[in-house]
């Protein structure tokens, strides 16, 4: 498989604190990235380190199959677009102005910039003052600056921030676009369904660490869905349960965590020997932000 960007035991270390610990990045060259994580997991950190906005404490970036360091930054980076924090852009000028001076700082010809905006869909925008924008005007415009220089890689912090759900469906069908376009992107956001809908590959970091790295069916392959048992006598198929598996009754049958389908089948089996009649035995359906939950430990985004 080609990746676009790989790292190899990329850590970020501020004094005794280690803020990234030891990742190894795989994002295939053409997909969505969704990069999950919670508050303070070192998701932003570590989309700076790849941008070469901070430097790591130990490890190696490469793009493009070429590491990222002083001799090869500035090529490196010609390849790469990036919306970080908050949307740029001065207020007081209009899109276009702004937009132009992203042109005459990168020498860019007119035709990159027209189809930036095209692919953002501002055209009828353009004229108007930035500090009139909304908020989701304002998040197009910043990634029209980024598309401008035509990368191949593009590296979008909470995209959808702060965005009404008009906005938010609008950049998942500018980010599903681009990627059919060619562009890999990489997108952090702490709206899990909205990953859900867009992005091809996941990462999820918890402490710094990455804990899953794959496609959502490997994702939801990684967690163990509850287990629910029909019964006209939940309490006391609960009651024999003890002891042998983590159950709780839940709205008249009697859920098992963490077992898998062998476990499944011994359970079974020992509530019938007890004499408990079992009317249905299902898997629990599992969400996106489910699986999340279950794997940083209940860790909030």
């Amino acid at each position: 498989m080609s990746y676009i960007v790989a790292t190899e035991q990329l850590s970020k270390r501020y004094g005794s604190r280690t803020v990234v610990d030891s990742l190894n990045l795989r994002i295939p060259a053409g997909c969505v990235y969704g990069f999950l994580g919670p508050n303070g997991s070192g998701k932003s950190t570590t989309m700076k380190m790849l941008l070469s906005l901070v430097r790591p404490s130990s490890g190696e970036v490469q793009v493009m199959g070429q590491p990222m360091n002083r001799g090869t930054r500035r090529r490196l980076l010609g390849h790469i677009g990036s919306l970080i924090e908050s949307p740029p852009g001065y207020g007081h000028l209009t899109g276009r102005e702004n937009i132009r001076l992203v042109q005459r700082l990168l020498d860019l010809r007119d035709e990159q910039i027209d189809q930036a905006v095209r692919t953002v869909r501002m055209q009828d925008q353009l004229d108007k003052k930035v500090r009139d924008y909304s908020l989701g005007m304002k998040q197009r415009l910043g990634i029209a600056m980024a598309l401008a220089r035509q990368p191949r890689l593009l590296i979008l912090d909470e995209p959808t921030n702060g965005l009404d759900p008009a906005g938010i469906e609008e950049i998942r069908d500018l980010l599903r676009r681009l990627s059919d376009g060619g562009v890999t992107v990489m997108v952090s956001s702490h709206l899990l369904g909205e990953i859900d809908k867009t992005a091809t590959v996941l990462g999820i970091l918890s402490g710094g660490r990455l804990i899953f790295q794959g496609t959502r069916d490997e994702l939801f392959a990684a967690s163990t869905p509850d287990v629910l048992i029909d019964t006209p006598h939940p309490e006391y198929a609960n009651t024999q349960l003890k002891g042998m598996v983590a159950s709780r009754l839940d709205h008249g049958a009697v859920r098992v965590s963490g077992i898998g389908d062998q476990t499944t089948a011994r359970v079974v089996a020992h509530l019938v020997g007890a004499g408990v009649d079992i009317y249905g035995v299902r898997r629990d359906e599992q969400s996106l932000e489910d699986v999340f939950m279950d794997l940083t430990g209940g860790g909030g985004l």
